[in-house]
């Protein structure tokens, strides 16, 4: 049986079913074992990268493992691609396993299991994998929404910590009626309101429907020009998220520039805060993408991009 440390705290990424279910069971594995409530922290991309790592020990699920998380006493438990090496972390690391089934066979190992918790791992699994041939690919995606649609916290507190409750919820028929309804519309609206962003690079405006299932089928179906298409929306505390989805892996190297990051075809950043809008996003995304290849956040070019949206907001204040 896996030997691991007491945490001090569990990290999962916030913006996906599969990050919710991760966490909460990591959380649900750290009591079985030790007894105790272990606080759970949701981060986006962006605020992850600006954590500070202090913690003597930690469990981290569904976020990309990296240098500064190979520390004595951390667990890292994810299936994004990566080219480090654990060399004092524990890493259990599989591409083709969604988070919450890896943080599942951990939970097995040690008696935490249900019926239920098993067909909502497997839900989760294919939701985020997108594994379209599974007969329940449709289903998974309702219960991906609700995350999208309610955010993490929300359904958190909703269900009351009990992911269980997830399973059969009055709130999936909302999905399944947006589903059967908003997505036929929501395509055929986006199909024809595709912007340019970069020659390589498509900007996919959306009114109604689920995005991350609109952009897949424009690009499984070639029904634009461009290799590579973004989405972005506006979060409720005002942030701006892009979101890129490709076909041969160029979403994650696009994210990257943006100090995002994801899978290989779907990633996502959260733009500067002076972004806050549509529009704003609109003309972040083409100076930032049309600039010189290498250009980083890090660089004087992009920084000097923010700074000038930071001043333009001053401006308004």
């Amino acid at each position: 049986m896996t030997v691991l440390p007491q945490p001090d705290v569990i990290l999962t990424h916030e913006s996906d079913l599969d990050g919710l279910v991760a966490g909460v069971l990591l959380q649900r594995l750290a009591k079985k074992l030790f007894g105790v409530e272990v606080r759970l922290e949701a981060w986006n991309y962006n605020g992850w990268r600006n954590r500070p790592m202090t913690e003597k020990s930690a469990w981290v699920t569904d976020l990309v493992f990296e240098t500064r998380l190979d520390k004595a006493n951390w667990v890292v438990v994810d299936h994004h691609a990566t080219d480090e090496q654990a060399r004092q972390a524990q890493l259990f690391h599989d591409i083709n396993k969604s988070a919450s089934l890896l943080c599942y066979e951990l939970c097995r190992e040690n008696g935490v299991t249900s019926p239920e918790l098993d067909r909502l791992v497997h839900l989760s699994n294919v939701a985020d994998l997108f594994l379209e041939d599974d007969p329940d690919f449709q289903l998974a995606g309702d219960y991906a929404s609700l995350v999208k649609i309610y955010q993490f916290w929300n359904l958190h507190s909703l269900v009351d910590g009990q992911i269980e409750r997830l399973l059969d919820h009055p709130l999936l028929e909302v999905m399944a009626v947006k589903r059967r309804i908003e997505d036929p519309i929501g395509y055929d609206w986006s199909k024809v309101n595709v912007r340019e962003i970069t020659p390589q690079i498509g900007f996919v405006d959306t009114v109604v429907g689920n995005t991350n299932l609109i952009v897949h089928q424009l690009l499984e179906r070639q029904a634009t020009k461009y290799p590579v298409l973004v989405t972005a929306f506006r979060k409720s505390i005002g942030t701006v998220i892009a979101s890129f989805r490709s076909r041969n892996g160029e979403a994650i190297k696009l994210a990257e520039r943006l100090q995002g990051g994801g899978h290989a075809n779907a990633s996502a950043a959260t733009l500067p805060r002076s972004v806050r809008s549509i529009p704003d996003a609109l003309t972040y995304l083409r100076q930032t993408l049309n600039a010189r290849p290498g250009t980083g956040p890090g660089e004087n070019s992009l920084n000097s991009l923010a700074s000038a949206f930071d001043q333009l907001d001053s401006l308004n204040k």
